[in-house]
């Protein structure tokens, strides 16, 4: 008996091949994807979402196969294979311990081929079974389902009243339940069974219950030396797993900014029984924070030293409070700002106030940026001042008067504000209004459009929040019944006792934003200017306030929501570093905007019983996927219309991968709204009215098109733009052109700006278009604007 268990016990720790009754064979192939993510399963090309997975003609006749499906028995994800880098088929060398439970299940009779509104379910008891109540067109109906298969990463759910195969995330069932699901399945008093279980939470990556389970059979056979002698090895190297994973959560949590966290965590890290590599990666993480510390303080003491220094009293009244900003706010997340006055502190050809200035300038500007020159530094802030004042001005008037006062400062060009743009905290100081009892958590509102209330929204910012950090965020939409603190909750977690939330956008560090867009008692997504507006007017609003990413911004709705995000994400392409429309449906402009997802990465999660979604968004989403696009569909096994958050994980390791561009090559977009009319760097007006459909006049008359505008940036510093708009105005930055060479603007064939005057940066351009559109990452510097030759008439 002791040599056959430590046979399987190797087997269980370093994942050898086990032929064991209950046992099913990992993953195969593996899909390995041009931004870095790998799927595994069973894969197979495809011409079609609706298509069943076949060989090849061998005629060569038949659609063509595109597309590549891979199926996990959890879901199905398809990708477009001109986003494939790589495919791998191997032999599976590890096999899945999967627990197959005998249920009284339905195999033919009534069944479910569409999952209605979910009005109840019922948690698993311990022989796995529950109530799921649904509403039909006949009411509502009780499904009773059971657990038949478990294993490591999913679980496979059958009915007993109806035939129904359901799919699930292993995770989605509470740890307390699968324990006693566990147990009722395994015979306490053999050893392959229990070991078994110990396998299965080992290859869940659940370390500390593979740890419980081992420790337990110690605990059953405390008077066996041979168990004893051949399980705490193991119990050991579980231990190890354990304490990697910890690390590499600190690492993630580092990259998010929790550094206190970090700190607090290294503090308490395990040491007894850890490898020494492990260790080793804490010593050195722990030495890292202690350097910069030292660092900090050593960069204080310096400046402290230089300032004394001065002997002009003014000059260092004007440095003090610079110095008490700079002490009060240098951290991590900051010091780099100072790379160049650290560098330089040893330079004896400098003199001190210009080893000063390149600690004030960094500060302000970035350390790349630093200069020696004090006044001009010192101006800078002084200019920052009033940046901060003009963004938030109420009026015309106001923000002219203010304006005249960068005249007489040095460091009020266009170069050094956008640079300082770039590096100062958002312009509305909204550090002190959070939620009662509820860190980091804002209930705001903006005007709505028009006559329209105004629109409320929530903003829950991650652990450690620092303004000086730019942080990826999440725009997600509720939708019908729900609400945008459901749409919080499920991105950041629920509230835990303590006042923090545990979900995941806290883990990685993201802002959620989530505005009540919709009426109180809407049912479905209208199209609208209105509800367009109240979900790009809360996220400026938020830029203005908060440390937004505005590359990575990502935009994601459920449902009715999920409608919406797919809309804007077509119609406003470049806001986007991605869109997650989540059990969402394509309809009215997403037809005839498809092209627009060219420049946007989308991410699609979906039931295949909700409904006949699949059918009628598979136009659409061919169309995407055929062409090469970056779209992912992900498809559950047996779901119908949920908040799926067994897909969050794989959510964000897909927004981790991406950023936005804004300042892309060329591009073509299609517009049928008068309101979707800014991509990049074009802003078109004089839509033709022929061309426009309001929502309410959907469907538009057949053979009515969108108007087509495609821009692209040339190779001899120059613009070309062909549009069917009456007027376009073009938006310069350096970032795209040299504007210190001649710029060649050419819309619709003719040149639009004189070829004897270059494009002159301007200061009020650049910053209206910071106070409009909130973005201080990307700002324009000038703008060129000119009728484009087309008649506004119906066509």
């Amino acid at each position: 008996m002791v040599r056959q268990l430590r046979w399987k016990l190797v087997a269980l720790l370093l994942g050898a091949c086990v032929s064991t009754t209950g046992s099913s064979a990992a993953f195969a192939a593996q899909v390995w994807l041009k931004d870095g993510r790998i799927l595994e399963g069973k894969a197979a090309p495809v011409s079609g979402l609706a298509e069943v997975p076949k060989a090849p003609d061998p005629t060569g006749s038949g659609p063509l196969q595109l597309m590549v499906m891979v199926d996990d028995d959890l879901r199905r994800t398809f990708v477009s294979k001109r986003q494939m880098q790589d495919y791998r088929q191997e032999d599976s060398t590890e096999i899945f311990e999967t627990f197959r439970i005998p249920q009284r299940v339905l195999h033919s009779g009534p069944t479910v081929k569409s999952v209605g509104p979910i009005m109840r379910v019922e948690p698993f008891d311990e022989f796995g079974r529950r109530i799921f109540t649904m509403n039909t067109n006949r009411g509502p109906i009780n499904v009773i389902q059971c657990i038949t298969e478990i294993t490591p990463l999913w679980a496979k759910v059958e009915g007993t009243t109806h035939v129904w195969d359901m799919r699930m995330n292993t995770t989605s069932i509470p740890r307390e339940t699968l324990a006693k699901i566990l147990a009722k399945q395994t015979k306490q008093d053999d050893f392959d069974q229990r070991i078994k279980v110990a396998r299965f939470y080992l290859q869940g990556e659940r370390y500390e219950e593979a740890n419980l389970a081992l420790q337990s059979i110690l605990a059953d056979f405390p008077d066996n030396a041979d168990v004893r002698e051949q399980l705490e090895p193991w119990i050991l190297a579980i231990r190890q797993r354990g304490a990697q994973r910890l690390l590499d959560e600190l690492q993630l949590r580092r990259e998010a900014g929790q550094h206190q966290f970090v700190l607090g965590k290294l503090k308490e890290f395990p040491s007894e029984g850890v490898a020494g590599k492990i260790l080793e990666g804490v010593r050195q993480m722990t030495q890292e924070y202690e350097s910069l510390d030292t660092d900090r303080k050593r960069a204080l003491d310096a400046f402290d030293q230089l300032l004394g220094k001065m002997e002009d009293e003014a000059v260092r009244q004007r440095i003090e409070p610079i110095r008490r900003e700079i002490a009060a706010e240098l951290s991590a997340n900051t010091m780099d700002r100072l790379a160049s006055f650290r560098l330089m502190l040893g330079d004896d050809s400098l003199l001190a106030e210009e080893k000063l200035s390149l600690a004030v300038s960094g500060w302000l500007l970035g350390g790349d940026s630093a200069t020696v020159k004090l006044p001009v530094a010192l101006s800078v802030f002084e200019v920052r001042e009033l940046v901060r004042q003009y963004l938030n001005a109420p009026d015309t008037l106001s923000r002219a008067r203010i304006l005249e006062r960068f005249h007489s400062q040095e460091g009020g060009t266009p170069t050094l504000v956008a640079k300082l743009l770039a590096h100062m905290k958002p312009p509305i100081d909204q550090t002190q209004a959070t939620l009662p009892d509820k860190p980091g958590y804002y209930e705001l509102e903006v005007p709505g459009l028009g006559n329209a209330p105004p629109v409320k929204y929530l903003v829950q910012l991650p652990p450690e929040y620092d303004p000086y950090r730019r942080y990826p965020t999440i725009l997600t939409l509720h939708g019908a019944g729900t609400t945008p603190a459901q749409q919080v909750n499920w991105w950041a977690g629920d509230w835990a006792p303590g006042g923090w939330r545990s979900g995941q956008a806290a883990r990685y560090g993201h802002v959620v934003i989530a505005p009540s867009w919709a009426g109180e008692h809407q049912k479905e997504y209208h199209y609208s200017a209105q509800e367009h507006a109240a979900v790009l007017d809360c996220l400026r609003d938020a830029c203005r306030r908060f440390a937004v990413d505005t590359d990575r911004v990502f935009l994601s709705g459920h449902s009715m929501g999920g409608d919406a995000a797919w809309d804007l994400g077509l119609a406003h392409p470049d806001l986007w570093a991605g869109v997650i429309p989540i059990v969402a449906r394509s309809d009215k402009y997403c037809a005839l905007y498809w092209e627009n997802a060219e420049l946007v990465p989308f991410y699609f999660v979906a039931g295949e019983l909700d409904g006949d979604k699949t059918a009628l968004n598979a136009r659409d989403l061919d169309r995407y996927l055929k062409r090469g696009y970056n779209v992912t569909m992900v498809e559950y096994r047996g779901r119908g219309h949920e908040h799926f958050s067994d897909e969050i994980l794989r959510l964000f390791d897909w927004m981790g991968r991406f950023k936005r561009n804004f300042f892309p090559q060329e591009f073509t977009a299609s517009t049928m709204r008068p309101w979707d009319n800014f991509f990049w760097w074009v802003e078109l007006d004089s839509l033709p009215p022929g061309a426009m459909v309001d929502p309410i006049d959907w469907p538009p008359p057949r053979g009515k098109l969108p108007v087509e505008t495609k821009a692209s940036v040339t190779a001899t510093n120059g613009v070309y733009i062909r549009t069917g708009a009456g007027t376009v105005r073009v938006w310069l930055s350096p970032e795209m052109l040299d504007l210190n060479e001649r710029v060649d603007i050419v819309v619709n064939g003719q040149r639009i700006n004189s070829p004897s005057q270059f494009i002159e940066p301007d200061l009020e351009t650049l910053l209206e278009d910071v106070r409009t559109r909130g973005d201080r990452q990307h700002p324009f510097w000038a703008k060129a604007e000119s009728p484009t030759g087309r008649i506004s008439a119906n066509r």
